[in-house]
C-alpha cells in the first residue's frame, strides 16, 4: 500500500522588495550677487578744520571818485601842502592822510587856516592792522570846524614803537584821548604833559585793543615777557587751523 507523500514545508515568505536608492541632493549651488544688491556705505571722511582766514592788510582808503565836488578846505590843503598828503572819501567824509613827520604842521594848519578852522578835535583814536608792515597803526584825528559846520580827519600810519607828537598844544581835549590810545594800543606820544595809563592798572601788562593781545587775558606768563608771550600763544592758535 503506498505511503502519503510526506508533507511539503511552507515555502519562506517572499522578500520584501528592496526600495530604490534616494540619490543625494545636489549641493545648492553659490547665491549669486543680485545686481540690485549695492555695497555697504562708507562711513563718511571727517571734514578738515576751517582755517582761519587771512587777515585783511588794512583798510583800502578808497580815492574820491572823479566827479566828487572837492569842498573848499579840501582845495585849499592841495594848494598848501602840494604831494605831501592822500587824500580819501568814503561815505560823503573826507580824510586826509599825511605823513608822521607832518602832522603837528598841517594839524596847526587845519586849526589856524580861516578857509578851514578846525577849531575842535573831537575825537582822537588808533587802529591795529598787523600784517600791514611796517607801518601797522593808523592813528586818527577827528576835526570838526565850529564856524564852518564841517569835519575831516586827519589821519597818520606810524610803525609798532614809532613815537607820535601830541597834540595837546593845539587841541588840550587830546590829552585823555592820547592817554587812551596810548593805554590800549601801546603808541607813545612825545611832547605829551601826563601820558600814563587812563583805564588800565599802572602794573597791566600789555595793550588789549592791540589784535594780537590773547583775548583771555594775559596770564602769568606774559609778566615775565610779553611779546615773547604773544608770539607763542599766536603760533599755538595757528596751528590748530592748518
Amino acid at each position: 500500500m503506498d505511503q502519503p507523500d510526506a508533507p511539503k514545508p511552507p515555502a519562506a515568505p517572499p522578500a520584501p522588495a528592496t526600495e530604490p536608492a534616494t540619490p543625494a541632493a545636489p549641493a545648492p549651488a553659490a547665491a549669486k550677487p543680485s545686481a540690485a544688491t549695492k555695497p555697504e556705505a562708507k562711513a563718511p571722511a571727517a571734514k578738515p578744520e576751517p582755517k582761519a582766514p587771512p587777515a585783511p592788510p588794512g583798510p583800502p582808503d578808497p580815492p574820491p571818485p572823479a566827479d566828487a565836488v572837492r569842498p573848499a578846505f579840501v582845495t585849499a590843503f592841495e594848494a598848501a601842502f602840494p604831494g605831501i598828503g592822500q587824500l580819501s572819501y568814503w561815505v560823503g567824509d573826507w580824510t586826509v592822510i599825511v605823513p608822521v613827520d607832518r602832522l603837528i604842521e598841517v594839524a596847526r594848519w587845519f586849526r589856524d587856516t580861516p578857509e578851514t578852522a578846525f577849531d575842535y578835535c573831537s575825537d582822537l583814536t588808533a587802529v591795529d592792522w598787523p600784517t600791514r608792515a611796517p607801518q601797522r597803526f593808523d592813528v586818527v584825528y577827528c576835526l570838526y570846524s565850529v564856524p564852518h559846520r564841517r569835519r575831516v580827519r586827519l589821519k597818520v600810519r606810524v610803525a609798532d614803537e614809532e613815537p607820535v607828537p601830541s597834540v595837546t598844544g593845539l587841541w588840550p581835549a587830546t590829552n585823555w584821548y592820547e592817554r587812551e590810545v596810548f593805554d590800549m594800543f601801546g603808541i607813545r606820544f612825545t611832547g605829551h604833559p601826563d601820558l600814563r595809563r587812563i583805564l588800565m592798572p599802572e602794573e597791566w601788562q600789555g595793550h588789549p585793543q592791540r589784535k594780537d593781545y590773547p583775548l583771555e587775558g594775559p596770564g602769568e606768563l606774559l609778566l615775565e615777557d610779553p611779546q615773547e608771550w604773544l608770539k607763542l600763544r599766536n603760533a599755538a592758535r595757528e596751528a590748530e587751523f592748518e
